[in-house]
């Protein structure tokens, strides 16, 4: 079995919940995994790029310009459905194509940049060589006031107000992208190991399509894009 340095998972399914087709629908001017899998192929580091998909193979290659890093993997059986953990689609790729570093991100995250990429890459390559880390993954940084469904507050007083920006922060994951080797991903069944590293990434870049407002937004911005 072939041994890479690094290789970007980027599972895929067919179909999705709740916008339509959208893996394969037009974003823009093209396709909506083309946009991330198009970056990922310009990264020179990256040797290999799976699609774990349910979708038919000739889906996947329709007007895809280079597919000589592609290597797509037929979703087994028992690893299709809603309801699957993405952590046991990921082991799966794990097991069967062997790397030291693995980059996962996902399709419906158009707006990442390859820059954003590239630097996760780095920042990860440094802090294993150091032994400080054993993964890595993307964070959205807020300093909000929080509450409670009952509408009491989680992270500040209401009768002592202070600046937002002086209030504590906190950090979301925005599931932009996961960086990890397989022992890190053994050693928690997961793509977050033990000893994660938070690596912050803009709001802009972190818009998930996961419902038509997400869309409508992204398309909105990549159109705009595509004019300047």
């Amino acid at each position: 079995m072939t041994h890479y340095n690094i290789v970007a998972l980027m599972p895929m399914k067919a179909e999705s919940q709740r916008v339509k087709n959208k893996n394969f629908k037009l974003l823009a001017s093209k396709p909506l995994f083309h946009w991330v899998y198009d970056k990922l192929n310009n990264i020179e580091e990256i040797e290999k790029i799976i699609i774990n998909t349910d979708a038919p193979e000739e889906k996947i290659l329709t007007n895809l310009k280079d597919t000589s890093k592609l290597i797509i993997r037929k979703r087994k059986n028992h690893l299709i459905g809603h309801e699957i953990s993405m952590n046991k689609i990921l082991m799966d790729d794990i097991m069967n194509v062997k790397s030291a570093i693995y980059l996962m991100t996902h399709s419906t995250n158009p707006l990442i940049s390859e820059k954003t990429l590239s630097e996760a890459i780095n920042k990860f390559k440094t802090i294993i060589c150091e032994n400080e880390y054993d993964s890595l993954f993307s964070v959205t940084k807020t300093q909000e006031r929080f509450y409670r469904s009952d509408a009491s507050p989680i992270n500040h007083d209401p009768n002592n107000l202070i600046q937002t920006q002086d209030l504590e922060q906190w950090y979301a994951e925005n599931s932009n992208l996961y960086l990890f080797t397989e022992n890190s991903f053994k050693a928690n069944n997961a793509r977050i190991g033990k000893n994660p590293f938070l690596f912050e990434t803009s709001k802009r870049e972190t818009i998930d399509i996961d419902t038509e407002d997400d869309w409508s937004i992204a398309d909105r911005i990549m159109s705009l894009n595509e004019k300047h």
